[in-house]
């Protein structure tokens, strides 16, 4: 039997058991001292956070929107891009996936997560540094919202306690739909329902598990795993978020399969927006600024505009193809630039991507640069990572640039920057930026409300909108107004004008004699005064407005609202010498469309607040107001006849004969040395006005007319929007008398004449002869 064993308190203890207690006291002792220090910091701190007023009521900065007539969003301006959502419109899946992506246990804990911290503390100890964090999306609320970006152990332990603060003011949901909307997410995207509309083009509730997964891995680092500017890096984020998911649950097996293999359809298109509207929208932003000037770009407001997407996207397509036509009938201008392809190890190594970001996409116009090339075909990089080749036909443009003979400045060889687009058929061709620019104009010739507006080719490249900035000649497009006021100086369309040689001598112009041509340099004698319209002759121009008076011509073209300081008092107005812009030629034409009437074109029809309640509106004018009247009805309505003929005999037959009706009217117009073109011209529906011409005004090239050149984008445009649309023809107004007009079968079975200036002998002269070509 053992002896038994007391212990004596005065018994001094082994070192080995003095080693064992001590730490375990100091340890006590140190927690106990962090523990006051952390309730004086709770005590001293906590009653002093900041209110909580800028969550409950969360004004988050909403950017300056603009939207068609048919309410398509056309632009958005503000620094914020947002699109704000409740929390009951996210879709389940994109909760799941912003859940497994930063915060598993968000429903869980209470602002903190413990075992979050202690799990993140020892990956980062095993790691030997700080590589991974803890922060739960309440933490990430009050950063956003209240704190710096520093790290620093005061603001993290701040950031604790507004989080705790937080927690015990709103609810989960709450937190969660304030993180959803406020959170930054790339491309000036805050909040996912934004995200979801710059990323992908669509609605938040319509995203797939695989697209909810690529936009919650972008509060990590929304540049480095940006889809659109690192789409691998991206790609490997959303693959993490996927695994996340199906760990927890979220989704199963298949789903998680499926989601992988779902090919994501990024946007990568410069215009962001349903419709190529950007002139407009920038129109529009304007106003807005000039009327709201006080946070235009934060307080949510709501510009509605008088385009329709239809009519807009037909202006806007078709103007596009007309430049590229005419640039493609110029040649190729051999590559845009050179980059230094040393340092490039394979087809797909990212350094490709890094030398295209200096190169802007234009719609339909990719930059792509040159890995090799021969005479057979082109292999080219584009960004994203595609590898196209082009072959066949897609090289015609550029095959003489392919040559070693070619100037080795331009020629076609690796590491040459080009401009590819594809076919009708998805085939790869070499095309161009074109330098030459174009603008095209509708309006509703009752009311002036805008239907379409194209400022320019492209407005990334060039914002400055030819529709309302560019000053031009506006050639034989200006001589209608010339023949109204000649109507009214006594001239009828049956009037007999001589076409022959003018010479006015120098004495008389006070430099040097001026001896003006035809466009064809044919002079062909007296004609009535229509066919010289319909032929577009300078000679009978000129004539008439010597007959009428430059001065009173001057006058009468300001009532249909041109400057009359642009148009001064020479014979060389008869010419279209004076200067207009494209909005200035649809307003003047509009006043021949509606019988008489000058109404003013309008963009903008309403803006409205964030509550949707109307701040402003138009208040358009109406053809038919007698106060409006600018011309006599009657002139208007024989000018229009002219005007009809011009599209179905004259310079512009391909009008007419293209689009199958005989209820168009207009005129084309082309400078002197080929340096304008244009074709401003109506149906009783929609009046629209083209111009082609370099901004350096310049020769465009021989046989560049209005006709060639600037109308093929009118009828363009009219083939869509007056596809469904009736023949519509003026009312003949009181107080014509219709006369015989016996001829070839052209023109009008009658010629009309005021009731008081009905001439005694009415003899109109035989038509001019079908075979010949019309010209400007």
């Amino acid at each position: 039997m053992r002896d038994s064993v007391s212990f004596d308190p005065d018994t001094p203890l082994p070192n080995v058991s003095r080693w064992i207690l001590y730490p375990f006291f100091l340890l006590i002792g140190t927690v106990a001292m962090v523990a006051a220090m952390v309730a004086v910091v709770l005590v001293l701190t906590y009653p002093n956070l900041p209110s909580l007023e800028i969550l409950t009521d969360y004004r988050p900065k909403i950017p300056l929107r603009v939207f068609s007539a048919d309410g398509y969003l056309i632009g958005e301006f503000g620094e914020e891009r947002r699109e704000v959502v409740h929390i009951q419109d996210v879709p389940d899946v994109m909760k799941q996936a912003i859940l497994a992506a930063e915060d598993e246990r968000f429903y869980q804990h209470g602002g903190i997560d413990a075992l979050g911290v202690v799990r993140a503390a020892a990956s980062n100890l095993i790691g030997g540094g700080k590589k991974q964090g803890a922060s739960t999306i309440t933490q990430q609320v009050a950063k956003n919202f209240f704190l710096s970006s520093e790290k620093t152990y005061a603001r993290k332990l701040y950031e604790a306690l507004l989080s705790f603060k937080i927690e015990a003011n709103l609810s989960k949901d709450q937190i969660l739909e304030l993180y959803i909307n406020q959170i930054y997410l790339g491309q000036r995207a805050y909040g996912f329902g934004a995200a979801a509309q710059i990323y992908y083009g669509k609605s938040l509730k319509d995203i797939t598990p695989a697209e909810a997964a690529m936009l919650a891995g972008l509060p990590k680092a929304p540049s480095a795993f940006n889809p659109v500017v690192n789409p691998k890096r991206a790609r490997l984020r959303q693959q993490y978020v996927l695994r996340r998911m199906r760990e927890l649950g979220f989704i199963n097996d298949k789903q998680h399969e499926e989601a992988i293999k779902q090919t994501l359809i990024i946007k990568r298109d410069t215009n962001e927006f349903a419709v190529h509207a950007e002139y407009v929208a920038e129109m529009a932003r304007q106003m807005a600024a000039e009327r709201f000037p006080e946070e235009v770009y934060s307080r949510g407001l709501k510009v509605y505009t008088t385009i329709l997407k239809n009519d807009q996207e037909a202006a806007y397509l078709s103007l596009r193809r007309n430049v590229l036509e005419y640039d493609r009938r110029h040649g190729y201008r051999g590559a845009e630039t050179y980059v230094e392809m040393g340092d490039i190890k394979s087809d797909q190594d990212e350094a490709l991507d890094e030398v295209l970001q200096d190169f802007s996409d234009s719609p339909d116009l990719h930059p792509a640069v040159i890995l090799d090339a021969d005479a057979k075909q082109i292999r080219a990089y584009r960004k994203g990572g595609e590898i196209i080749t082009i072959t066949g036909d897609g090289l015609k443009l550029g095959a003489r640039w392919l040559d070693d003979k070619a100037p080795a400045n331009k020629r076609l060889r690796r590491g040459a920057i080009i401009r590819v687009m594809a076919d009708d058929k998805n085939a790869w061709r070499i095309t161009q930026m074109p330098e030459v620019e174009s603008a095209f104009l509708s309006a509703m010739p009752d009311t002036g409300a805008i239907r379409a507006l194209v400022g320019g080719f492209d407005f990334n490249r060039n914002k400055f909108n030819h529709v309302t900035q560019a000053w031009r000649q506006p050639g034989s497009s200006f001589k209608p107004f010339i023949y109204s006021g000649s109507l009214e100086k006594g001239f009828t369309p049956t009037s007999i004008i001589d076409d022959s040689p003018i010479s006015i001598p120098a004495s008389v112009t006070g430099s040097q004699a001026w001896e003006p041509k035809n466009y064809d340099g044919k002079f062909e004698g007296p004609m009535r005064m229509r066919t010289a319209l319909t032929k577009s002759k300078n000679m009978v121009s000129i004539r008439l407005l010597q007959a009428s008076g430059v001065h009173f011509i001057q006058d009468y073209a300001t009532r249909f609202g041109f400057d009359a300081d642009k148009h001064p008092p020479y014979l060389t107005m008869a010419l279209g010498a004076g200067s207009v812009t494209p909005w200035q030629m649809v307003t003047a034409y509009a006043v021949f469309a509606n019988g008489g009437y000058r109404i003013q074109p309008y963009i903008v029809s309403e803006i409205r607040d964030d509550k949707d309640q109307v701040l402003a509106q138009a208040q358009p004018v109406q053809a038919g107001d007698e106060s409006l009247l600018v011309i006599d009805p009657r002139n208007a309505y024989m000018m229009d006849s002219m005007l009809r003929d011009v599209t179905i005999y004259g310079t512009a037959a391909r009008a007419s004969a293209t689009l199958k009706r005989r209820d168009l009217a207009g005129k084309t117009g082309t400078t002197n040395e080929h340096v304008d073109a244009w074709f401003c011209g109506y149906q009783r529906t929609v009046v629209g006005c083209s111009w082609v011409g370099f901004d350096h005004p310049k020769n465009m090239g021989n046989g560049e007319t209005g006709g060639t050149t600037a109308l093929p984008a009118w009828i363009g445009y009219m083939s869509k929007v007056l596809k469904d649309v009736p023949e519509t023809f003026l009312p003949q107004p009181p107080g014509l008398v219709a006369v015989d007009a016996p001829g070839n079968g052209k023109g009008p079975a009658k010629e009309f004449f005021y009731r008081e200036n009905v001439p005694a002998n009415v003899d109109p002269e035989p038509r001019q002869d079908p075979n010949s070509k019309p010209v400007d």
